[in-house]
């Protein structure tokens, strides 16, 4: 078992190594997991997003290396000197891996190099550690096990050592870090209306109204976070258009850059979760895009796909209805994170992200949705996905204690392309008061409430909450999961009044 864990590791680490000069569609490791994403059914998707949050992807690497070695330590105990049964199960592992890279949209016979390379020599130690220490009866004692197990430590190390090694130099060599440090950021012909102070309440620790750009939620299906340069970046628009065009930066000179405030919300977000953040977003308004190309009368859907073959499909009428839908390139004021996006993303306010957000997007084809089906769609998530009205409890916390006196609860309320128009709060049975509100910015932001209480019973108690939006549909109670359209149901949570 050692001598294929050693065995292992040598190949993991050769192929990091020989990796280097190769993009990230070469990488073994990153190319089994992305195709064990692709192949698992949506509802255990939908599982790790809730269970795991941000740390879905490390689960899945962390469970991708324990497979590997777990079949390695099989394949060493299959291997003897005369039958390298073993090596065949590790030549086999190659063949997957193989065939996981050339999966993945663009890659290339060429990308399956440092896979072939890792296996071949992941096989030669296998080979070389069962000849040179296979034990017989003149070597049998401690001392020489002893120095056999030390051996093959040495090995695994070494090959731990390598692939470490390999995956930092990699990630400094096609980083684009340093590029982001020198991209134009343009300035916005039309900026953002001011926020004014009064969005945030005043008197409860509340969510700031516009979320760091280090603590915007992520979830996308990227193991690895793509690395685009700008210089390399084009957009392809093509399909169901009068003309078909390919934008670079520099061609998107000729369109208004446009500053805008959006919150974007996962569909994964349960009922009171916190996958919902909001940005001011600066870019191009898609709507001019698509006007340059000439959009055929009879399309009705965007089907974006990004440079790591994601795709999404957003309806044309919600990129077109004077909503403003960006082609964005910043956040907050500065180029979008890396992995949020640089150099371009998508940001179509008033839909879950599943079905407008691309990140990292390259090629935008109008189409109908009779006639293609997106990454999510084709696992049984609905084709259009408008957000829901929602609203969520920030304070109290569950199971807090609140002191007997005045008190003040709060948290934020949403209805994207609606707007919110009230919040209502429910402290156990009692009847539905309303909750004070934060100035409203737009009918594309969250909107912020507040709600003072008299706490004069001790004990365990239950507030609840539900929003309006501005066509007057108040947030139904009916509880459904998020799939396959977002999540419903008013948010509850239980507190204790203690005496001080």
């Amino acid at each position: 078992m050692l001598a294929g864990l050693a065995a292992a590791s040598v190949s993991l680490g050769v192929a990091e190594l020989v990796g280097i000069p190769f993009d990230a569609r070469a990488g073994a490791r990153a190319a089994i997991g992305s195709a064990a994403i692709d192949l698992t059914p949506g509802p255990i998707k939908e599982w790790a997003i809730q269970t795991l949050g941000s740390q879905d992807k490390f689960f899945v690497a962390v469970v991708v290396l324990v497979a590997i070695a777990a079949i390695a330590a099989i394949a060493g105990t299959l291997e003897t000197p005369r039958r390298p049964f073993g090596s065949a199960v590790i030549a086999a592992a190659g063949v997957l891996g193989c065939i996981a890279v050339l999966s993945r949209p663009g890659a290339t016979a060429l990308d399956t190099v440092p896979t072939v390379v890792g296996a071949a020599c992941g096989v030669a130690t296998l080979r070389l550690l069962i000849r040179r220490f296979w034990p017989d009866e003149s070597d049998a004692d401690e001392t020489d096990t002893g120095r056999r197990r030390l051996v093959m430590l040495g090995v695994l190390g070494l090959g731990v050592v390598s692939g470490v090694a390999g995956a930092i130099i990699t990630r400094l060599a096609h980083s684009v870090a340093a590029d982001r440090t020198t991209f134009a950021f343009p300035r916005p012909r039309i900026p953002s209306p001011p926020i004014p102070a009064d969005v945030q309440p005043n008197g409860v620790a509340l969510p700031s109204f516009i979320t760091a750009s280090a603590d915007f939620y992520r979830v996308d299906t990227a193991l690895i976070v793509p690395q685009l340069s700008h210089g390399d970046w084009r957009l392809h628009i093509h399909g169901m258009v009068d003309h078909q065009a390919t934008y670079s930066f520099d061609d998107l000179a000729r369109f208004d850059v446009v500053e805008t405030v959006t919150t974007l919300t996962c569909v994964s977000n349960p009922v009171g979760g916190n996958l919902i953040s909001t940005g001011v977003w600066t870019g191009y308004r898609v709507a001019d895009l698509l006007a340059a190309a000439g959009v055929h009368a009879d399309a009705d859907m965007v089907l974006s796909t990004s440079i790591d073959g994601f795709t999404a499909g957003t309806p044309v009428q919600a990129l077109t209805d004077g909503r403003v839908a960006l082609l964005a390139v910043g956040l907050n004021g500065q180029p979008l994170p890396i992995e949020h996006g640089y150099p371009a993303r998508l940001v179509v306010p008033g839909l879950y992200g599943y079905v407008s957000a691309t990140k990292w997007v390259v090629d935008i084809e109008l189409t109908r949705f009779d006639k293609a089906q997106a990454y999510w769609t084709r696992q049984g998530w609905a084709p259009r996905a408008p957000i829901k009205t929602e609203s969520r409890i920030d304070v109290p916390k569950g199971g807090q204690k609140v002191p007997m006196g005045p008190v003040v609860f709060g948290g934020v309320a949403w209805a994207q392309n609606r707007g919110v128009r009230a919040v209502e709060v429910r402290i156990d049975d009692g009847a539905w008061q309303p909750a004070q509100q934060g100035a409203s910015y737009s009918n594309d932001t969250w909107r912020l409430w507040s709600f003072p209480w008299q706490a004069k019973s001790l004990g365990r108690h239950t507030i609840t909450v539900r929003a309006t939006d501005n066509t007057g549909a108040t947030q139904t109670e009916e509880l459904a999961s998020p799939v396959p359209d977002g999540a419903t149901g008013w948010h509850t949570v239980d507190f204790t009044v203690a005496a001080t």
